[in-house]
C-alpha cells in the first residue's frame, strides 16, 4: 500500500480535444503518469485518494471550445478530466481537512489528485450511506432532481 512521501503510479483520463455534438471515447484516453504523495511545503492543497467519480450531462458543455466565455473552468486539451467525485484525504496543508478525511466535490479523473482549489470541497460527515451516493442521489444529480421537482416543478 501507498504512503505519503511516495512517488506512484497515477492512472489518468486525458481529455484529448474539443469536441463538437456529443462526445465520444476517442475524445478522451488513458494513461499512467507518476506523482508525488505529498502536498508541496507552502502550499494550501489536499492530495486526495479518488474513491468514485460522478459522469455528469454538464462535462459535455466542459468539453466545448470556451474561447470568450468567462465564468466556467473548460477542460483543457491533454489535461485529466475533472468532475464530481468521492475521494480520501491523505496529505493536507489546508486548516479544514486532515488526512483520513473524506469528502466529495471537484476533483480530476485519475488515481490520486492534487486538489489545489478546495473551494468547492465538502468533507464527509454521513458515513452511514454508501459514499457513492454522494455521486448520485446525494451529490449534483440529486440536487438538480430536487431543485426540478420542488423548485421549478411548484411554481
Amino acid at each position: 500500500m501507498a504512503r505519503v512521501g511516495d512517488e506512484v503510479s497515477n492512472k489518468q483520463v486525458i481529455f484529448r480535444d474539443y469536441v463538437t455534438g456529443s462526445p465520444k471515447e476517442s475524445d478522451m484516453y488513458v494513461t499512467t503518469a507518476t506523482i508525488k504523495l505529498k502536498v508541496p511545503e507552502g502550499s494550501n492543497a489536499l492530495l486526495v485518494k479518488n474513491l468514485y467519480l460522478s459522469c455528469d450531462p454538464l462535462m459535455q458543455f466542459f468539453m466545448r471550445d470556451a474561447s470568450g466565455l468567462t465564468g466556467y473552468k473548460f477542460y483543457t486539451p491533454g489535461s485529466p478530466v475533472f468532475g464530481y467525485g468521492v475521494a480520501k484525504v491523505l496529505d493536507s496543508r489546508h486548516p479544514e481537512f486532515e488526512a483520513g478525511d473524506l469528502v466529495w466535490g471537484t476533483t480530476k479523473w485519475e488515481e490520486y489528485s492534487l486538489i489545489t482549489e478546495t473551494e468547492s470541497l465538502i468533507k464527509i460527515h454521513h458515513t452511514d450511506v454508501p459514499l457513492s451516493y454522494y455521486t448520485g442521489i446525494l451529490g449534483m444529480p440529486g440536487m438538480t432532481a430536487y431543485a426540478g421537482f420542488y423548485e421549478v416543478g411548484t411554481s
